[in-house]
């Protein structure tokens, strides 16, 4: 078994079929047939089924996959290491980010990054936190940035910014009749008395809101359960509640008058965001430049305020090292993804 041949197979994988996977590798589908039947004998374990609907992979096939794509990275960032020897750094570097993080982070950091890095293509992917990490876990990226740290697997997690949370509610009045709350601060245990309408239980919102009201000896029962924070935004809007979001992502709406929002205190609801890579593998200069720009492209976002509602992390000179402790959040949506 060789490079070729686990490049092979993780094609015949990821396109789900060998005859796809035979016309973007320009070989014939018999030949690739061949090379799969090979691996099967000198690893002595069946790696593939085959379907009308495609290809399905076995346990070993899982972990072959797994393997493979570690095999072939860590071949490339050596490739790449050499070649960048000479000259800048070159070379592809994935990342996954969820939706919430996208829209302030991907127009700034690529725009640096083919400023600052002009060999090195970058590929991001969107989607909820929960596939973001299933594809690091998967190796099928080498950076996510996430509002949680993870500890599952070889990673390390580097706090760059917090974010603060807050109660938004309608401007106009409840379709209840019910009153709002005063101008100016709520505390915690106001927040749960109000009907709220809340991302779902595996949403890494709502477990930091769970783990809150949980140290306070409280739960959460919220009147709906939403995980578009658009769709929030618009039935609070609509008199059906309150919710409590980052302050960027309803700046707008508060701005223009179609929302209130009301700071938690005591003390404030905050929120982390953190760059997530691999320990356990080699790491290119690509990798490591990009990593690096993301922090120094968040930190300016929040300099800036660009980034309503966040703030920096006070440690050392570069924010980004350093492990920490976390928990693991399941998909809920199909992700997309961009290149640049």
């Amino acid at each position: 078994m060789d490079l070729r041949k686990l490049r092979y197979f993780i094609a015949i994988v990821e396109l789900g079929s060998f005859s796809k996977a035979a016309a973007k590798l320009r070989v014939a589908q018999p030949a690739l047939s061949l090379h799969v039947k090979n691996m099967e004998e000198d690893l002595g374990a069946k790696l593939l089924f085959r379907a009308p609907s495609g290809v399905t992979m076995t346990e070993a096939g899982k972990i072959l996959l797994r393997n493979a794509r570690i095999i072939s990275e860590q071949f490339q960032t050596t490739k790449e290491e050499i070649q960048e020897q000479a000259g800048d750094p070159t070379g592809e570097v994935r990342i996954g980010i969820p939706g919430t993080i996208s829209q302030n982070l991907i127009v700034p950091l690529v725009i640096n990054a083919k400023l600052k890095f002009p060999k090195i293509n970058i590929h991001i992917s969107e989607a909820m936190s929960g596939f973001v990490l299933e594809w690091l876990q998967d190796a099928r990226i080498d950076l996510a940035v996430l509002y949680v740290p993870v500890t599952e697997g070889h990673f390390e997690s580097d706090e760059v910014l917090k974010e603060e949370l807050w109660v938004l509610g309608p401007s106009s009045p409840m379709q209840e009749g019910r009153t709002h709350p005063p101008p100016g601060e709520l505390n915690f245990r106001e927040v749960l008395d109000l009907p709220l309408i809340l991302p779902s239980s595996t949403h890494d919102l709502r477990v930091l809101l769970e783990t809150r009201a949980k140290k306070m000896d409280q739960s959460l029962s919220p009147l709906l359960e939403m995980d578009s924070y658009g769709n929030i935004k618009e039935l609070v809007e609509a008199g059906l509640g309150y919710s409590i979001l980052p302050f960027n992502s309803i700046s707008r709406e508060v701005s223009a008058g179609r929302l209130l929002a009301w700071r938690i205190a005591g003390p404030r609801l905050e929120r982390s965001i953190y760059i997530v890579h691999p320990s356990d593998r080699l790491v290119g200069n690509a990798t490591r430049a990009i990593r690096q720009l993301c922090a120094d492209t968040l930190i300016t976002l929040a300099q800036d305020g660009k980034w309503k509602g966040a703030h920096l992390i006070e440690k050392g000179s570069s924010p980004v090292g350093g492990r920490i402790r976390a928990i693991a959040f399941k998909p809920k949506r199909r992700p997309g993804s961009y290149r640049a």
